[in-house]
This record gives structure tokens, C-alpha cells and sequence, in this order.
């Protein structure tokens, strides 16, 4: 006899008995049930549909959990595609806010200023922040997107950020826009 056949002896045998064992407590749970009481048998079948109660009742209220802060999500973010496109616009000014310093014209400066001012409070009022980066804070990957590594002027400087190219941005807690830095090595 060849072991595979051996091996389909020994299965065929832990079936049978399985189906023996599988046999025996469906009797004995006929039995069990003969000999409850119809008053033990209601009161059995009322846990029974208590705990499918509490389960479900259990189930919808984790759904209602969920899809609450799935809404309240969608209102924190509702606005982020409208302020993501405003984000280079706000760029703009800043570079012209500084162009027009430079210019000496105190009455176009003062009107571009407050233009640029009432912008900027209206995004913030909206959720949106600066995200704060300095020149000597350390280059963190999950915070900061490094454009490129120059040789650090010291050695005090090696893994921190050298200079920011673009500010960055967060709605909320998410941040929307990376800073991007460039890094001493």
C-alpha cells in the first residue's frame, strides 16, 4: 500500500469519526431540549433575541459614530480644494508685497497691503495656517519637502534647514502643502 493511499485511509477514518462525534451531541442537544420546560425553552429564546437586540443595537450605534465624523471630516475639508488653488494667488501677493516695498510708492504699498491682509485673514478664517518653519529647525521628512542638500556652512548645521523656498500650509491638522526646504549636509 503506497503512503497516499494510506493517507486516504486515515482521512476517510477521521471523517466517520467526526461525523460519529457530530452525531452524538446533536442527540444529546435533543435531548437537552426534550427535557426543558416550555417555560425554560421562552426564556432561552428570549436571550437569545436579547443578545441579537444588543448586537444590533450595538452595530447602529457604531455606524451612527462613524458616518458623524465622516460628516464633520467633510465639513473640516469641504473648502480645501478652493483654498489649495488660492494657495500660489497668495504666493503671488507675497512676492509683490515685497517688490512694491522696494518701490517707494507708500499709498499703492498701504492699498495692496490691505488687500493682501483681508486675504489672508479671510483663508485663516477658513482653517487655514502657516506651517512654522525657521532657518537652523531640523529637517523633519514627515513635516518638510526637501528640494535639495547643500554642505552646511557649520557643522551645527548638518540635518537642518538651511532656507525655505515656499511656506507651507495646513487646514485643520492636515497639512496641505509641504514647506519646501533645502537641507545642510
Amino acid at each position: 500500500m503506497s503512503k497516499k493511499e494510506k493517507e486516504e485511509i486515515m482521512d476517510e477514518e477521521a471523517l466517520h469519526t467526526q461525523e460519529a462525534l457530530e452525531s452524538e451531541n446533536a442527540e444529546e442537544g435533543q435531548e437537552e431540549n426534550e427535557t426543558l420546560s416550555p417555560e425554560e425553552e421562552l426564556k432561552e429564546e428570549l436571550a437569545k433575541e436579547k443578545d441579537k437586540f444588543v448586537r444590533l443595537f450595538a452595530e447602529f450605534e457604531n455606524y451612527k459614530r462613524r458616518t458623524s465624523k465622516e460628516r464633520m471630516e467633510l465639513f473640516k475639508t469641504a473648502g480645501q480644494e478652493v483654498i489649495v488653488s488660492l494657495l500660489p494667488v497668495l504666493d503671488d501677493f507675497d512676492r509683490a508685497m515685497k517688490e512694491l516695498a522696494k518701490a517707494g510708492d507708500k499709498e499703492m504699498f498701504k492699498g495692496v497691503e490691505l488687500i493682501h491682509l483681508k486675504m489672508k485673514e479671510t483663508l485663516r478664517s477658513k482653517g487655514l495656517e502657516d506651517v512654522a518653519v525657521n532657518e537652523g529647525d531640523t529637517f523633519d521628512a514627515e513635516v518638510h519637502d526637501a528640494i535639495t542638500q547643500i554642505p552646511a556652512p557649520n557643522k551645527k548645521m548638518k540635518g537642518k534647514i538651511i532656507d525655505v523656498v515656499e511656506k507651507g500650509f495646513k487646514l485643520g491638522e492636515k497639512i496641505i502643502r509641504h514647506p519646501k526646504v533645502v537641507v545642510g549636509n
